[in-house]
């Protein structure tokens, strides 16, 4: 697991490869990853946008902005949390994602709410996010 937080606003990621969807062969590895947002603050907030920063194993980088995740904006009182399963394609067997989820808050303020940088590796490899 993975795990950040900002302004009590919690980010849990949890990754985890998809070898039924991968194809190694043809350079397609495919990891899913589970985030779990959990609103530890005293203010309402609602996530509006997400961004990416994806890094393959020899370092090409995509970002990936759009409004809200998996075709939601999930709102969030205190003491709520939120969870959603993703995907993410690569064609190396290792990379990196870090982002931010940018919200706003019940007294109309709007923040970024740090992702933990976290690795996506095949499960015989060590870990590591650098």
């Amino acid at each position: 697991m993975y795990r950040s937080t900002t302004r009590d606003i919690e980010v849990e990621v949890e990754p985890f490869y998809l070898p039924d969807r991968s194809d190694p062969d043809d350079s397609r590895y495919v990891w899913g990853y589970r985030v779990t947002i959990a609103n530890n603050s005293d203010v309402f907030v609602q996530l509006l946008a997400r961004y990416w920063r994806i890094t393959d194993g020899i370092g090409r980088v995509e970002e990936v902005r759009g409004p809200g995740v998996v075709g939601e904006q999930p709102e969030l009182n205190p003491g709520d949390s939120f969870q959603y399963t993703s995907g993410c394609p690569l064609r190396t067997p290792s990379g990196i994602m870090v982002g931010a989820y940018t919200v706003r808050s019940s007294d109309g303020e709007f923040f970024d709410v740090e992702i933990p940088a976290f690795s996506l590796d095949l499960p015989d490899r060590t870990q590591s996010v650098n």
